[in-house]
């Protein structure tokens, strides 16, 4: 019986010798253990596979950098003289918030024009899929920098906010240390318990400003070894740092308000409070000092520096108050003033650093985004609308300082592979452009009937 002969096909580059699935166009093609060339029938097919999916990436380009017409949405806008005229102040705090969700969305179409074209052709940069990359891609080319890809003015925006927030932090160490050398000073000739209560808040006032200096470091470094440990980025140890802060300043301003109590006992010492120059000179410089710091960071509006505002902010009204009680204390001849004083700042501080805990612990629990930003981000999934079917789902919730974003976006079920991954990827990484995102999920389905895609655990 005669065995019925066959034969084997394995592909090869002529630059490598490789063994390749496709085989690339000037490859080698191997039939019966010798090399030939590859047919040019390959050549023309790849071609022509490579024009169709041109073809429809142009197509979805087109329809996404169609975008709006913006002189449409300025209609609506009303300049700052006619807001100036309404006198209703409901009304004109409507028209403010109406003002800043056109902004918003004229960003987001600014956006999505500038990063749709340049995301679309990163794809596939692999045509004839052998393996070796044939052209660079913007993606590519910045290792999936999403901001490198952003209008030069919003860039420009982000670096100038980010040097900002780096110098406000720097000069909140070197005052908060030059604060805390002078009040210690100052408690060495004060038996003020409201000095003492300041120097304390001085002291983790420069406790916080190290937390933060130290996770905007831990933040910014970009080290193999944290992008191991941390796959996802590092911003939530930002968040966690405050949180610790706000828990140490509570527990030391209680232990403050217990002195002040056991003060104003029987068995307390009832001597009226002595508040020389110097403690007096430490407490105006420091009302002075942190009310310019505060005023030149209240537009900054990271969360690091934020709290430093916060900070800042309380240590004015703070030593303001700190000042004030001893020295009327001694004037009206009250010296249950002093520790009534203390009490009273300590409860303060108590109430306001407990807020601040409890809004981190519910940021860091994924708590969801306010509807500001929420209309923003279903503005962003309403202008991929021209290439979806619907949209099943959107979901935004703060995983830290940062937002997390899930859209489930509906397409034909017999729509292509390729169009499917095309459609979602570009709205995952125009999610992620914006600055508050941190990160974006997007799920395709076919039906707006079915399940949703996550399990129902206990919450």
């Amino acid at each position: 019986m005669v065995g019925k002969r066959t034969t084997s096909y394995k592909y090869t580059d002529n630059a490598n010798g490789k063994h390749l699935n496709g085989g690339a166009p000037g490859g080698n093609i191997e039939i019966g253990g010798k090399s030939r060339p590859r047919p040019k029938v390959f050549s023309f097919r790849d071609v022509a596979d490579s024009v169709v999916e041109d073809q429809q990436r142009n197509t979805l380009k087109r329809k996404l950098l169609e975008g709006i017409n913006r002189n449409e949405l300025e209609k609506f806008r009303k300049t700052d003289e006619e807001l100036k005229d309404v006198k209703n102040k409901k009304v004109r705090q409507f028209y403010e918030e109406q003002n800043q969700r056109l902004n918003d969305w004229l960003e987001v179409d600014t956006l999505v024009k500038a990063l749709a074209d340049d995301i679309l052709d990163s794809f596939n940069p692999d045509r004839d899929h052998d393996g070796i990359v044939e052209r660079d891609t913007a993606l590519r080319d910045i290792h999936e920098d999403i901001e490198a890809l952003l209008p030069e003015d919003e860039q420009h925006s982000r670096r100038k906010e980010a040097k900002k927030a780096r110098w406000a932090i720097n000069i909140n160490v070197v005052a908060n240390i030059l604060l805390l050398i002078a009040k210690v000073a100052a408690v060495f000739f004060s038996s003020s318990l409201s000095l003492i209560a300041s120097l304390v808040d001085s002291a983790l006032d420069l406790l916080c400003t190290l937390i933060v200096w130290t996770t905007n470091k831990l933040v910014s470094w970009r080290l193999n070894s944290l992008q191991r440990k941390f796959p996802v980025g590092r911003r939530r140890l930002e968040p966690l740092g405050i949180l610790v802060f706000s828990i140490i300043m509570v527990i030391s301003f209680i232990q403050i308000l217990q002195e002040s109590v056991e003060k104003l006992l029987p068995s307390g010492d009832h001597s009226l409070a002595n508040l020389p120059n110097v403690a007096i000179f430490a407490m105006v410089s420091t009302i002075v000092v942190k009310g310019i710091i505060g005023i030149g960071c209240y537009r900054i509006k990271t969360t690091q520096v934020q709290a430093l505002v916060q900070d800042c902010k309380t240590d004015v009204f703070f030593n303001t108050l700190s000042l004030l009680f001893p020295l009327i204390g001694r004037a009206v001849d009250a010296w249950w003033l002093d520790p009534v004083g203390a009490a009273f700042l300590s409860l303060f501080i108590i109430y306001d650093w407990s807020q601040t805990c409890f809004e981190n612990v519910t940021r860091l629990s994924g708590s969801g985004v306010d509807n500001a930003l929420q209309s923003k981000l279903t503005f962003l999934a309403w202008r991929f609308s021209p290439v979806v079917d619907g949209f099943k789902s959107l979901k935004a919730y703060h995983a830290g300082d940062g937002v997390w974003v899930e859209v489930d976006v509906l397409l034909d079920g017999q729509a292509s592979l390729m169009r499917t991954h095309d459609v979602a990827e570009t709205l995952q990484y125009c999610l992620e452009g914006l600055r508050d995102v941190d990160r974006a999920f997007v799920t395709v389905d076919y039906t707006s009937q079915g399940p949703t895609g996550h399990a129902s655990g206990p919450n």
